[in-house]
């Protein structure tokens, strides 16, 4: 929903979001034969630092603060009612820009959106997504939904909204 936020590459994305976070990350380019202890919160390195996929990293979603994300304005005939506002941070996006992994977060109103193929969990917050033509989805913490390229939804947010996304382009 709303203009692309800014892009950041594997590495820039480690540095700013485990600090934002927390979390001790290693990137390639500091210790390349890294590998993660399950539940460390300590990140495995790609190996190599040009590869595609980023380097594996942990990110604590809700521990990042309203102010680490960026403004994701939204085009004003999406709203419907409220004044609902659109922040996030984009993780990963792929070389050819085609897949794009991130967080993203909205405040309570109603807007309406035309979706990508999508796969998110929410994290916190709860919303109702209505499908055009389709099923009403209730949506809250710990939910997956996948949506599919070109639905035209209409978004209730009943509670800030905080979601990790994958998508697919």
């Amino acid at each position: 929903m709303g203009a692309p936020a800014e892009r950041l590459r594997p590495d820039d994305t480690l540095a700013a979001m485990t600090a934002a976070s927390g979390v001790d990350a290693k990137t390639a380019d500091i210790e390349p034969d890294l590998a993660a202890e399950p539940g460390s919160g300590t990140a495995a390195a790609s190996p190599t630092a040009g590869d595609a996929a980023p380097a594996s990293f942990v990110v604590n979603i809700p521990g990042i603060a309203d102010d680490d994300l960026e403004p994701d304005p939204l085009d004003p005939s999406q709203i419907v009612s409220g004044e609902p506002v659109v922040t996030g941070k984009v993780l990963w996006e792929a070389p050819d820009g085609r897949q794009i992994r991130g967080i993203w977060q909205i405040t309570p109103g109603v807007v309406t959106d035309t979706e990508a193929n999508e796969l998110f969990v929410v994290v916190s917050g709860r919303a109702t997504i209505e499908v055009e033509g389709g099923p009403v989805l209730e949506v809250g913490p710990g939910d997956a939904c996948v949506l599919r390229e070109g639905d035209r939804t209409r978004w209730t947010v009943h509670e800030t909204l905080r979601k990790a996304y994958h998508i697919s382009l």
